[in-house]
């Protein structure tokens, strides 16, 4: 009788499955929901308050969001509710302000009070008094833009058009009144490449402030044309292309106290590149990471916050192919001497300690894989953290350093990706996991004790759809480097038919496309195209990230190449499998995936019968001076790999059909290099179908994505 129970409760259990898993994704749930409603469900605002032991996120109740207290510390684990959005708008109406329609973006002053902006106006909330007040008027012009605030003044930088500003609660004041548009001040430099991401650093106390002064006025311009206008207009943008003159930048720092400002002596060549800027402890020296144009030398120096003259160069780094400064150096709490240095010398990213003479104290992690992220120290400076690959290349994992003891403990555990955020005394983190199996799982972890406590776990989001079947994989390249793969199988997959298959891939540095998360790395458009009837196949070859410099480096002077043959390692895999119909192969790629995509199709004409190409560099030639130089060199110094990857020089090998796709506003991957492969098709004989997405730049975003995808999809259906 238990046994017929039991075989019932299956029996109804799999029914019941099967009954949920019928959706089918639409291309709206696939390019715009995959982000909202089909993403795994997360705890907004999820954050730590500074100097305790509290954390925080938005949670809506009955309808209302209202903002959640957590005690990591409390036993009981006991939430309490600090304050709901009715609330917070009761506060606001005082001040005859509209009400909000959601929980505004706040940030934690210490461990009763937070601030939030509305209408241009900078609000405090006390807890304890349950009081709301203007703590600043913010108006900074319409035109502002770069806002960057200073922790413990609340002074305000930022940008209108060329120029840099600062808000000190009463006025702003005019840090720069350059007339020439192409003196840009305050804003990021070289293209944000070297982890630059913004242009103005505040001091710790912030009373003064460096930011970045670039000179381009010996840039050529570059045409983007505005074809919304009547007639159409140039909206030209400085463009500098491999080989070309550079832009010239320099560091100046302003005084806030006395309005002077103090320029840093960074000296010559004025071609060089300017990184990873820090400010000493003592607010007396600043530390920058200076780069020589070839990208092969790097000083860290250091210059004098009063003179700005030149103090030392602590140490150097050389390589003979490039060296990639992405992190600044991060001082000791309790030690303002020492500092730890992210550096791949050794072959992988890793962490060394350093004194401020220059002195390498020691090495403090080391192997095969690499450090993706520094956390952080606990209150006493003694320990650090950091998240690394050493479980594996698509796997992250947290873990805790004893600097002196150079003891290491792993925090987390589990076969997937952990992000973790470091609580301030380094007693605690909130931990986001997430696997192939797992959607999503938010825990406390008590470092010390080494355990954890769930507080939030998401459900399946996909739970009603009827999808493919997902699988990651590890094959071999020709020199014997693992290659990670991510294969998708049609839904309702039957061993003994013939699939199409459609290759995903990118191919490029600086980006991992296969990882042990949810959907395998993957966006919806792929599982899209498996539940109609396609096999889905990605692979990161050689020169993606997180894999060492070896792997990384493999490519350098002849991008394309190597790559290539890595991915035709996987698309030898599928040809050997006896369910892929090898007449009927596409690959899709955009960026360098576009430029992959059509390498592949120009240089192995017999392999894919259809392709898509999206914003393709087409000549490395073409494209901007601090990527492409690291890569490949100039053009002059290397013109023999710029013209074996020069994609032009195949046109003639085309067979199968292929589409290119370009945003008409295209300022990272300017048109021309779509226009060029054209006018060579044209030249040679040989058809190509081609779309523009006016007035979009690299990506097309917005609801013109579903249109992208529409068209993407459509190109594969009509012809594979």
């Amino acid at each position: 009788m238990r046994l017929f129970l039991i075989v019932i409760y299956l029996t109804l259990a799999f029914l019941q499955i099967s009954i949920a898993q019928t959706k089918l994704l639409t291309m709206e749930d696939a390019i715009i929901s995959q982000k909202i409603q089909l993403s795994p469900a997360k705890l907004k605002q999820l954050m730590w308050i500074k100097g305790t032991n509290n954390y925080t996120y938005v949670e809506t109740i009955d309808s209302i969001e209202v903002l959640i207290l957590g005690e990591a510390d409390n036993q009981k684990k006991l939430l309490k509710t600090l304050i709901s959005l009715t609330e917070l708008n009761e506060a606001i109406a005082k001040y005859r302000l509209k009400a909000l329609k959601s929980f505004p973006q706040i940030k934690w002053k210490n461990a009763s009070n937070f601030t939030f902006e509305t209408e241009k106006k900078l609000f405090v909330y006390d807890l304890k008094s349950k009081l709301l007040s203007i703590e600043s008027i913010r108006d900074f012009g319409e035109d502002a833009e770069n806002m960057d605030v200073a922790a413990n003044t609340n002074y305000v930088a930022f940008t209108i058009k060329n120029n840099l500003f600062i808000f000190d609660g009463k006025e702003n004041l005019i840090v720069t009144n350059d007339a020439n548009e192409n003196i840009v001040n305050g804003k990021s430099v070289h293209r944000e490449e070297f982890g630059i991401v913004k242009g103005t650093f505040w001091s710790p106390t912030g009373n003064l402030l460096a930011y970045y002064r670039m000179d381009q006025t010996m840039v050529a311009d570059y045409p983007i044309i505005d074809w919304t206008a009547r007639p159409a207009k140039n909206n030209a943008i400085k463009y500098p292309m491999a080989g070309d003159p550079s832009h010239e930048v320099t560091i100046p720092i302003y005084n806030v106290s006395n309005g002077k400002t103090t320029f840093l002596k960074t000296g010559e060549p004025k071609e060089q590149y300017l990184t990873n800027i820090t400010w000493s402890p003592d607010e007396q020296s600043i530390y920058i990471a200076v780069l020589n144009r070839d990208q092969n030398i790097l000083k860290l120096n250091s210059y004098s916050v009063i003179t700005g003259l030149f103090e030392r160069t602590l140490f150097e780094e050389k390589d003979e192919k490039y060296v990639e400064p992405k992190q600044a150096i991060v001082f000791l709490p309790k030690t303002p001497n020492q500092f730890i240095w992210q550096s791949a010398r050794d072959g992988y990213n890793h962490l060394y300690l350093y004194d401020t003479s220059g002195k390498l104290i020691k090495q403090l992690t080391k192997g095969n894989w690499v450090v993706t992220n520094f956390a952080g120290f606990d209150e006493k400076g003694i320990t650090a953290f950091y998240t690394s690959t050493s479980e594996g290349p698509c796997t992250r994992n947290f873990y805790s350093l004893d600097i002196k003891k150079e003891k290491i403990i792993k925090i987390t555990s589990g076969d997937g990706t952990h992000t973790s955020l470091l609580n301030s005394n380094g007693k605690y983190i909130i931990d986001n996991f997430q696997s192939t199996q797992v959607p999503r799982e938010i825990a406390i972890y008590h470092i010390r004790e080494q355990r954890k406590e769930i507080i939030k776990i998401s459900e399946n989001p996909l739970k009603e759809y009827k999808l493919g079947q997902l699988k990651l994989l590890k094959l071999k390249s020709e020199n014997g480097d693992d290659l990670y793969c991510r294969i998708i199988k049609p839904m309702d997959f039957d061993s003994t038919k013939k699939y199409p298959v459609i290759v995903y891939l990118y191919g490029g540095p600086g980006v991992q496309l296969i990882n042990e998360t949810w959907n395998g790395g993957g966006d919806l458009w792929l599982q899209y195209m498996a539940e109609r009837g396609y096999i889905v196949f990605s692979l990161d070859n050689r020169g993606s990230a997180n894999r060492g410099k070896a792997f990384e480096q493999a490519t350098f002077q002849h991008l394309g190449n190597v790559e290539m043959k890595d991915q035709l390692v996987g698309i030898n895999y599928l040809k050997n499998l006896k369910y892929v119909d090898q007449s009927r192969m596409g690959v899709f790629g955009w960026s360098f995936g576009g430029f992959m995509t059509t390498t592949l199709m120009t240089q192995q004409p017999n392999l894919f019968k259809v392709a898509v190409a999206g914003g393709p560099v087409i000549d490395w030639s073409y494209y901007e001076i601090m990527y492409t130089e690291r890569y490949m060199d100039t053009p002059q110094a290397n013109p023999t790999g710029y013209n074996e990857t020069k994609l032009l020089n195949y046109v003639d090998n085309l067979k199968g059909k292929l589409m290119l796709i370009h945003g008409t506003d295209d300022n990272v991957v300017v048109l021309q290099h779509s226009l060029l492969f054209l006018k060579a098709a044209v030249e040679k004989g040989k058809q190509v179908d081609f779309f523009v997405y006016p007035g979009h730049e690299h990506n097309v975003l917005g609801k013109d994505r579903v249109h992208l995808f529409n068209k993407i999809t459509d190109y594969f259906t009509q012809n594979l």
